[in-house]
This record gives structure tokens, sequence and C-alpha cells, in this order.
């Protein structure tokens, strides 16, 4: 034995002259009550011990283990094996493995290789019974994605002081189903694991815990009718106190709690008295993200969006899509539970698009939805969780009789901007840019983002791209977008919308158009515009908005330029504003851009 700190005790029996064929009647009946299939006699026999005693066994065909030698083993990094359902499982050099001198023939505690199983000319047997520890075969079912009714029992522990009873108790049913004499003495490897367990309970912690009152003799006697030995019982303050010797096949049982519930289970749930429940309100204001949450919700919901709620798990294959190899590597959960459950997700639209491809299936395809909730993010090698708003809205490919205006690049930008006002955060403010790059999730061209972790939050809107819909099989065009910020950025005051007065006072307008590098990005130039009106207009009076309303290239132009025009609305709140004036500020506003030596006034 090469691993005895996994494998504490293995034994093994020879039975020789057996005779494989069906099980009887009586067996084949018990076995199917129970959910299990009826193979033949000798499994059959190891199956229905496995179901008295709780302990696994395994039946080798002694023919075909090579040099006539058990090995409890390591498996060899890579090393491959074909287990009992025909699948070829590659193993690492972490798990434990039952072999003979040529190769691996057990996945140890968990299912056995056809290489060694029984089959109709099987005359010799050897029967192994084992104790494998709990951890090792765990870990071992999760690695390989391969559970079992031996690997359920053994993760949950078994009992280690009758696995000799157990086997002898398999071979009476083998020999008496299947025929065969036992021709050598039991080969034992390791030895009892040393038990000893004990649980000192009072009467009044009993009492305490379940808020109503049980005599403390019918305690006592609630737990030696498990077979709990009370070793030992002494008088105390709050009643009496006992010392409980546990037995090795109660492992489940190790503090005191435990063994209150099974005072209770015996007592009967059926006579917990009834009694009035008493909550004490507590004043506390609401976690920041619960706040931000319930705003983002209740603002999506107000523009005829639908709420879902996804998994918060996603399937590997789609994560680099959305990040970056490295993300994906830190988001990979260590022992995940199933295959396409198996990383954190990145964002919540991932299984929006879900949603929406379930949508389309049903004929619903045309719905708004969003969601909100937690997502994780890597920074420099750490995992971040944020809080998240989400939204996609679909092509409505349904027939109407007067079909209302499409949604667009600047309508996802609209709503985005409002979510994140709901976390404190002016998205119109910030610079946005454009989301690059081939292979990205959204399209190039049709997408933008602001923000980075860096700064406490990220925003990404605009078009998701086209080949990544067409892959998950949606038709027509997805618009999207996606609000993160790191809790700690959250306020638990919410934002308040505060009444700002309005002008009574009619609005001047201007407009004017520069001549710019054809790659410069309107918004960045509509900042720019922004910022020198607002210094040539001073304190005299505010310049109200300043917006694009035109783009030309072609004639009349030189090379590589283009032209952006912009209308300025300027107001007072207190007069109305003369044309000499206006035009003063304006005359300003152009110097000031020609100055900057970056645009040229176009005429």
């Amino acid at each position: 034995m090469d691993a005895p700190e996994d494998c504490p005790l293995y034994t093994a029996h020879v039975v020789a002259g057996v005779r494989v064929g069906p099980s009887p009647a009586w067996m084949q009946e018990r076995l199917r009550a129970v959910g299990l299939r009826p193979i033949n006699n000798i499994v059959d026999a190891g199956n229905y011990v496995m179901l008295e005693y709780g302990q696994p066994l395994h039946a080798f065909d002694a023919r075909k283990i090579a040099g006539g030698r058990l090995v409890v083993r390591r498996a060899l990094e890579g090393e491959r094996i074909t287990t009992l359902d025909g699948k070829e499982r590659t193993l690492s050099a972490r798990t434990l493995v039952i072999a003979d001198t040529a190769k691996a023939l057990v996945v140890a505690g968990v299912m056995g290789g056809e290489n060694s199983g029984i089959d109709p000319s099987t005359t010799s047997i050897v029967l192994e019974c084992a104790i494998f520890r709990p951890a090792s075969v765990r870990w071992t079912s999760r690695s390989l994605g391969l559970a079992s009714d031996s690997s359920y029992r053994y993760e949950r522990g078994v009992d280690p002081h009758t696995a000799v009873e157990a086997a002898r108790r398999a071979i009476d049913l083998i020999i008496e189903t299947a025929g065969g004499t036992v021709v050598a003495p039991i080969c034992v490897a390791g030895g009892d694991v040393p038990w000893k367990r004990e649980i000192v309970l009072a009467s009044g912690f009993v009492r305490e815990r379940l808020g109503f009152e049980i005599p403390a003799p019918e305690m006592r006697a609630a737990l030696e009718s498990l077979e709990l030995n009370v070793a030992h019982e002494a008088q105390a303050a709050d009643g009496a106190r006992w010392t409980v010797s546990i037995p090795s096949w109660r492992d489940d049982l190790d503090r005191p709690i435990d063994l209150v519930e099974e005072i209770l289970r015996i007592h009967g749930t059926d006579r917990v008295p009834g009694a009035p429940v008493t909550s004490v309100g507590l004043a506390a204001e609401d976690d920041p993200v619960v706040g931000f949450n319930r705003r983002a919700s209740a603002y999506l919901v107000g523009h005829d969006f639908h709420e879902c709620v996804n998994l918060t798990l996603r399937p590997a294959r789609e994560l680099t899509t959305w990040v970056s190899q490295t993300a994906a590597a830190e988001l990979a959960l260590a022992n995940p539970f199933v295959e396409d459950q198996s990383h954190l997700r990145p964002t919540l639209v991932m299984g929006l698009l879900d949603s929406v491809l379930l949508n389309q299936s049903r004929g619903a395809g045309g719905a708004r939805l969003f969601e909100v909730g937690r997502i994780f993010a890597e920074h420099n090698g750490h995992n971040l969780e944020c809080a998240s708003a989400a939204f996609v809205i679909p092509e409505d490919a349904s027939r109407h009789w007067r079909r209302r205006e499409p949604a667009d690049f600047y309508t996802a930008g609209h709503h985005l901007a409002a979510v994140a006002a709901a976390a404190g955060v002016d998205l119109r403010g910030a610079p946005i840019s454009p989301v690059a790059g081939p292979g990205n999730a959204w399209q190039e061209g049709h997408s933008a983002g602001a923000g980075a972790i860096d700064q406490g939050w990220v925003a990404r809107f605009g078009l998701v791209n086209l080949a990544l819909l067409r892959s998950l099989g949606i038709e027509g065009t997805v618009l999207a977008g996606t609000f993160t910020i790191l809790p700690e950025r959250l306020s638990a005051e919410a934002p308040r919308l505060r009444f700002r007065d309005f002008s009574l006072f009619p609005a001047a307008l201007r407009d004017i158009a520069l001549v710019v590098d054809r790659s410069a990005r309107a918004g960045d130039v509509r900042g720019e515009v922004a910022r020198v009106a607002a210094a040539a207009a001073g304190d005299s009076f505010a310049v109200e908005d300043v917006g694009v309303f035109d783009v030309y290239e072609g004639k009349g132009l030189p090379e590589g330029k283009k032209s952006l025009a912009f209308s300025l609305v300027f107001r007072s709140p207190s007069r109305t504003l003369t044309d000499e004036e206006v035009n003063g500020v304006l005359q300003r506003i152009q110097d000031g851009l020609a100055g900057t030596g970056a645009y040229q006034i176009r005429k």
C-alpha cells in the first residue's frame, strides 16, 4: 500500500469455483425496489451488502489481475482507465487507484474498470472491502465528473469497524447464490482506524435550543433508543449533564447540537407546541447595493423591460468572448459540480442572451429584458465582486399595423445613463470611447463604453456582436447595455432628484461648423465646443445645450477632413437675450476654437 493516509484499511478475500449467472428473484426484486439494476449474482451480492451495511465492495475477476497482486497507489499523471460505464478517463497524480503490477484496475472508492470486471466466464474472484478517506474520494469524483453509489457513501464516511463483517456477509451471499469456496485467508493491509468520540450534553442546553420543555429522562431514553451509550450522568445547575459515547457507525454525530436534533426527531416534530413568534424590528438603512438594484429595476420596469434571474455560474466556452484568457482562468471554479457551470459570470448579458434565445423559440422574441445582480471582475490577479445591472433590446420582428421607431445605439445609451444615475454616476459627462477589437462581444463601430474597474465602475452599451448572436442561434440584432460598479463606490444615501428652476424667457439659437480630422470623434469635439462656449459666456447667461446636427465629408473639404456642425442654445433666467450679446459670445467661441489650432471654422 503506497497511500495509507487515503486508504487506512484494505482487505481482500479470494473465492474460487464461482458460477456467474442471474441472482435469485428475491434479491433482484429488492435491488429494483431501491432503484438498482440487477447485473449478476456476484455484483448483486456486493450491492445488496452495500445497502445493508453502508459499506461499498468491489469484485475483481482473479484471472485479470496481472502478477496476482493488488496495489493501492497514486495514479501516474495522464494514466488512463476505461471505467465500467464505458468511458475512458484520464487520471491525475492525485487520484487514488487500485492496480495490479501492470495497470490501474479501479478508481478507488468511485468505480471499477472494464479490464478487471466480472463476466460470464469468471470462475474465481477477489472481493475487495476497503476504507477510503472521504476527502480523497470526494475530490476524485468531482475532478472526473463521475459519481456512483460507492462514491456517495465513501464521501460521507463509512464505518471502519464493520468492513470485515460486511465482506464476510457478502461472501456468504456469493457462496449461496454462485457457489465457490474461500481458498485463502483474508489479506489485510493497514488496520482498524482508532475511534473514540464522546459528546457532553446538558438537558438545559437541549431545552434552550428547542424552546420548549422535554423531561430529562425522556431525553436520555431517546438517546439510548438510538444505541448511543450514555456513559456518565451528572447534575449541574442547568439540569442533568450526560457524557454520550458515539459509535463508529454514527460519524454524523459530532457536536451537542447534533444530539439535540436526534432527541427532537425521536420526540416527534408533531409534538412541538405552538407559540407566538416575536420579532424585534431593527431600524437600519438598506445596504447600498440593495438600494441601487431597487432604483435600477424601478427605472427599467417603468420603461417596458421584463426582469430575469439567471444563474451566477456560466460555462467556460462563453467567457473568452467577454473577457481575456487570464480573467477567464481567474474566474474558474476549482471544483465545479457540472461542466456548464464552471466559471463565475463576468457580465449579466450572457444570461440575458440565453433568455432572448428562449423567447425567440417561444415566439416572444421582441421582449425587452433586464437583470440586476452580482458579477465578478478580475483585477490584478484578484476577483472583485461587483454590483451590476444590464438590459437587452432584441429586434422586434412581430407584425404591427404601425411600427414604432426601432431602438438604436442612442436608445441603449439613454437607458444606460439612467441606470448609472441610479448609482450616482453621471455617464453623460463621462468620456465615451468606441469598443474596438475583432472577436469582441460588442459589434465594432456600433458600441461604446466608459469607465474602468480602476475607477470603480464600468459601462458598455451598443450592438452585440452579430457573429456571436448567430453562433448562439439568435435572430436579428440585439442592443444591450451593462453597468458595473464596486459596492464600496455606492452610497447608502440614494441620489435625490432635485428641482431646477427653468427660464420663462426664449432661447437664442446659433450654429457653428468646424472642419476637423476625419478620425476625430464627434463626442470629443462636442465636449471641447461646450467647454469653450461656457468660458466665453461666463456669468452673462447660460449655454443650455450643445448638440451635433450634421456631419459632412466630400467636395469642398481638404483630404482627410470632415465638417461637424453644432447647434448652440443660449438662455438667460432673467431676461431676453439680444442679438448683439449672443453674437459677441459666438464670436469669442469661434476665436477660442480657432486658437486651439485643431479646428478650422467653416463659413
